[in-house]
């Protein structure tokens, strides 16, 4: 037990909440069920699991409120589950902090991908190698772009001289801009290299977290180049 992956899922529909209760825990997981998002952040802070799948519409406490308040107390990974491929709600989870969507009604294979998927970027949070090439300066594995100061053996961040919390995947994601500053790198490259996608995924998974990233290392040094992709600013 203690080596098996804790997984907590919350979901008001029985069937499917015991149906993905018992194809999880076929696949070596240990799942803690709840039917509401109340008792979900309950489960969550008594037992501190390895990943939590939410689903958006439970009651008590929608999916997208328990994302923002496990959240605020944790880096854990989250995987929200909605209904509607083209909702809104997608959109909402991921701006509250989830690092992944599933649409529903979902295969059990899929959703067991996923959820390994996030799991091994939040287990190597320093993805690719890193390049010194572009950083203003380069000082024990410090890399620093103006004001921003990225330690990629650390993984901490700092701008104007003050910590920056990031949650594994932005980490990922930065760390992925600091390999090449001043390259463009598209939507696809970067759901490959930092979601882990090795098929075609919701490029809106990309757009929010890098709006996620500005907000937190500055507007203006992560570029839009339309048609193209992103860029971080040498």
């Amino acid at each position: 037990m203690a080596d098996q992956t804790h997984v907590l899922f919350v979901e008001d529909d029985d069937v499917i909440r015991e149906a993905t209760q018992l194809a999880l825990e076929r696949d070596g997981f240990a799942v803690t069920a709840m039917p509401d998002g109340l008792s979900g952040l309950a489960a969550f802070r008594a037992d501190r699991p390895d990943i939590a799948l939410l689903d958006v519409m439970v009651p008590g406490l929608d999916g997208v409120s328990l994302c923002r308040r496990i959240r605020d107390e944790s880096t854990v990974p989250v995987i929200m589950l909605s209904a509607r491929a083209d909702s809104i709600d997608v959109v909402l989870g991921l701006e509250a902090g989830a690092d992944d969507y599933v649409t529903k009604p979902f295969d059990g294979a899929v959703l067991v991908a996923r959820i390994r998927a996030v799991l091994r970027r939040f287990g190597h949070a320093g993805g690719s190698a890193q390049s010194e090439a572009g950083a203003d300066t380069v000082t024990g594995g410090v890399l620093v772009f103006g004001d921003l100061e990225i330690d990629t053996e650390g993984m901490e961040v700092r701008r104007a001289g003050q910590p920056v919390a990031l949650t594994p995947t932005e980490m990922r994601l930065l760390l992925e801009f600091s390999t090449a500053p001043g390259t463009v790198l598209s939507r696809d490259k970067l759901l490959e290299r930092v979601w882990d996608y090795g098929w075609g995924g919701d490029t809106r998974v990309v757009d929010v977290h890098v709006q996620r990233l500005r907000q937190k290392i500055g507007q203006d040094r992560i570029e839009t180049v339309r048609g193209f992709g992103y860029k971080l600013k040498a």
